[in-house]
């Protein structure tokens, strides 16, 4: 077992001591740990888990979880005005009652498994969608061929395969709990399924918004899922939060008030040739909801010390979402040039970040506080 993360780190003992749990598994020949590795239910997230026996279990209900990076053209680019322009993505697109949506147009085929339930929606916990703005460019020719310059928008998307994944882990389960596939041929067919189903739901999910907020939709830059099994040299790589490194391009997430990287990958097989996928929990979700509250209003972790808006009608998420619950982004990108798996391209500074729908009462309260901000502003001048 590898842990690519200096002193500097902040590792949880737990989620060491499932890395530990993960190697000692029958036919298992190493644990990659990335920086923003963290415990997660019964297997560590932030890993890449090579071995000869396939554990569904090690990749989790959430199969084909991912980002994708998606290009945005627009003229103004207002944080206030257009966070109230974005599209309720908790409501399900479907093919009967919206069939003149116009997101449907990037589907291309049969939808993955005939699985509708939860299609175009975002979902919970550090699942989201987000307008950003690109900052820092480190490498200005890697950025060129990707068509990006400092300034231009891009559209952020977080999310995975809803209930299609969670159920193919559940019938698994439920027969042979955290062991091997009997057969791995039928659990790699429903996973395909799945990684194919998430990578689409991402497309929706920014088709949807681009017609909110007036531009075109465009095919992704960057689309990795971090949440998956792949066959390399006839061994099983599970990844649970580590994003495929072997050249390819990656959006490391950083949090709701802090940029996130976009990095070209270069990971090796030492390192399970994956990168890490974010920032990484520091705090579980009771202890962000716990100490947040006593740290934090509603109204501070809904405009962001970077200037961006949140949009999130649930306010334990908030807090549990919190950017004090996640590590700092910066030090993890640093441990993955340290041990040389990724070089930095770009920042993308978030502007509006999508949790959940703000109930009415919610928005009117937050158009009114910008109201009083923008007249406070006007009268300093």
């Amino acid at each position: 077992m590898t842990v690519f993360a200096s002193p500097a780190s902040w590792i949880e003992s737990d989620a060491v001591a499932q890395c530990h749990q993960v190697a000692a598994l029958d036919g298992m020949v190493h644990v990659a740990a990335m920086p923003d590795l963290h415990p997660g239910k019964g297997a560590p997230i932030g890993a890449a888990m090579a071995s000869t026996v396939l554990y569904p279990f090690l990749v989790g209900s959430d199969i084909g979880c991912g980002i994708a990076v998606f290009p945005v053209r627009l003229k103004r680019a207002v944080p206030e005005k257009l966070a109230a322009r974005f599209p309720d993505l908790d409501r399900a697109l479907d093919p009967e009652r919206d069939a003149d949506d116009p997101a449907w147009a990037v589907v291309k085929g049969d939808i993955p498994a005939g699985h509708l339930e939860g299609l175009g929606t975002v979902g919970r916990g550090n699942h989201f969608v987000e307008l950003a703005r690109i900052g820092t460019i480190f490498d200005p020719g890697h950025a060129s061929r990707l068509e990006l310059a400092a300034g231009d928008l891009v559209l952020v998307v977080h999310s995975g395969s809803r209930g299609l994944g969670e159920r193919i882990l559940r019938a698994h389960t439920e027969v042979h709990g955290a062991g091997p596939a009997p057969d791995p041929g039928d659990y790699l067919a429903q996973h395909d399924d799945a990684v194919r189903w998430g990578s689409l739901n991402r497309r929706l999910l920014a088709a949807r918004v681009a017609h909110a907020l007036g531009f075109e939709p465009a095919e992704p830059i960057v689309d990795q899922c971090h949440n998956l099994v792949e066959i390399r040299d006839g061994i099983y790589l599970h990844r649970k939060g580590a994003a495929p490194g072997d050249g390819r391009d990656v959006l490391i997430a950083g949090t709701r008030g802090t940029p996130s990287y976009l990095v070209a990958a270069h990971a090796g097989a030492h390192a399970g040739h994956s990168v890490a996928h974010g920032a990484g929990r520091k705090m579980s979700r009771a202890d962000a909801l716990r100490r947040g509250r006593a740290k934090h209003t509603v109204e501070e972790l809904r405009r962001t010390p970077v200037g961006s808006v949140v949009v999130c009608g649930d306010r334990q998420l908030l807090f549990e979402e919190a950017p004090t619950a996640y590590k700092r982004i910066e030090q993890v990108i640093a441990d993955l040039v340290e041990h040389d798996l990724a070089t930095p391209v770009a920042t993308t500074v978030p502007l509006v970040t999508y949790k959940t729908p703000e109930q009415r009462d919610q928005r009117d309260q937050r158009d009114q506080r910008d109201r009083r901000d923008h007249r406070r502003k006007r009268g300093r001048a």
